[in-house]
């Protein structure tokens, strides 16, 4: 099984700093479905309660901020 974090660099390639808490979740989502396929927040993002879409937000931002650091770091 691909571990977590190596999906979310795959979101931090691909979306870079228009990544959302959405694509978060659906990336967790993905990789849960390995684990735990009857997990109770495997759900589309929009059905997901405000507590629990809001953990997904905090890795987003994490991503974001790399995002922004590679693009700051890039050589011109």
């Amino acid at each position: 099984m691909v571990p977590l974090f190596r999906i979310y660099a795959v979101l931090l390639l691909a979306r870079g700093v228009e990544v959302t808490s959405a694509d978060v979740h659906n990336a967790w989502a993905a990789w849960m479905a390995g684990r735990d396929s009857g997990h109770a927040q495997l759900k589309p993002y929009p059905e997901l309660a405000p507590e629990v879409a809001g953990r997904d937000e905090r890795y987003a931002e994490a991503i974001r901020q790399v995002a922004r650091l590679m693009a700051a770091n890039r050589p011109r």
